[in-house]
């Protein structure tokens, strides 16, 4: 008897940015694959607009590549074998019906933004301490200023990064701050009391990047309880890096009783890439506005906020001590994708192997 010819593999990409032929074709020519690709449109602040995917289309996919764009039915999902989303986030899915009615295995992007979101991160962090703001209002008016305005200045040396959320970009920017003289102290939801559970295993790593083998910190705290992030925020941080996933556990994980602790103890710096959900915003400007001498926080530079677009008409905008960008951190032009579609042959990989899944998402934490 002949050899029973195996079903390719379908693959149907929704995403907000044109095709790259480069990545497509080599993975066809790798794994045997068909490729249907749609572009959607992406509005500011607003959700993805659906492409329309005929019913044969989605009942063609046996593979999802997407941002946020599932299949309006589990129905229309039935042949889909894997989702790999274009994100490190997925809260946006948790009300889909895919996710809800469906065990199809979801994969994101964790791991692709660790380089460029670090980079803006060290950027915040040289910008607010060096103070730059002040020396770009120099610039623009053409006034060669009198260092004496800058104040005290103080660099990293010995200053210690507070990591809540100790995954890709915080392992990356933890490397280029212990580089810089600084103490790293790291927080993860679960314990990680062994020098095997501190590795960064089953992710994608961008090569030569990160800490994989967990070794950076000088301390691990771990919970989700309040107790145990006021011990963690207790440890004198002077700059503490939020980069948990928005979980209903997180939700507002940072407010009036955390930046207490923050203020107090070394007026920190407070820097949000995650989501703008996990801070109490009107708690943060209080905390913003407070003198340092009475326990104020000396900062914050935040690239997510909560709603977003941030309304014109929010405090954050006007305070002097604090930097907004707008969601941007984590792009990276062509390397995103590259990344992202390094994912995804790395699984169709382990699917022709029989092997796990990286960079799988477990629906019960959210992540």
């Amino acid at each position: 008897m002949g050899e029973v010819c195996k079903p390719k593999e379908h693959i149907l990409c929704l995403l907000p940015f044109p095709e790259e032929p480069k990545i497509l074709d080599r993975l066809r020519r790798k794994y045997d694959v068909e490729f249907t690709y749609k572009q959607n449109s992406y509005g500011l602040g607003k959700a993805l607009h659906l492409t329309e995917v005929p019913d044969e289309t989605w009942h063609d996919a046996t593979i999802l590549v997407t941002l946020s764009s599932l299949p309006p039915s589990a129905e229309k999902a039935k042949n889909v074998k894997l989702i790999h989303i274009f994100s490190a986030g997925t809260d946006k899915l948790s009300d889909t019906p895919v996710w809800k009615d469906t065990k199809i295995p979801i994969t994101n992007s964790s791991g692709v933004h660790g380089p460029q979101i670090s980079e803006w991160v060290i950027m915040q962090i040289l910008s607010h301490s060096h103070k730059e703001k002040i020396m770009m209002e120099w610039q623009k008016k053409h006034v060669w200023g009198d260092f004496r305005e800058l104040g005290a200045l103080r660099d990293l040396v010995g200053q210690r990064l507070g990591v809540l959320g100790y995954g890709a970009i915080g392992r990356q920017t933890a490397r280029i701050c212990q580089a810089m003289g600084m103490d790293v102290i790291a927080y993860t939801a679960t314990p990680r009391t062994t020098p095997e559970s501190r590795k960064d295993v089953g992710k994608y790593i961008v090569p030569n990047t990160g800490d994989p083998d967990g070794t950076l910190p000088s301390a691990w705290y771990s919970g989700l309880d309040k107790t145990s992030l006021h011990n963690f925020l207790s440890q004198d941080i002077d700059i503490l890096l939020i980069a948990v996933p928005l979980t209903p556990q997180t939700h507002h994980f940072l407010s009036a009783a955390e930046f207490e602790i923050l203020g107090s103890k070394t007026n920190a710096f407070i820097i949000n890439i995650a989501r703008g959900g996990i801070i109490n915003h009107e708690d943060l400007i209080t905390y913003l506005k407070k003198p340092l001498h009475e326990g104020g926080l000396r900062g914050a530079a935040l690239d997510v906020t909560d709603p977003e677009p941030l309304p014109e008409d929010s405090e954050l905008w006007t305070l002097d001590n604090v930097a907004i960008t707008p969601h941007v951190s984590g792009l990276g032009a062509t390397t995103y994708a590259q990344r992202s579609f390094a994912i995804l042959d790395e699984n169709l990989e382990n699917i022709e192997r029989g092997r796990d899944l990286i960079n799988l998402v477990d629906r019960k934490k959210g992540y």
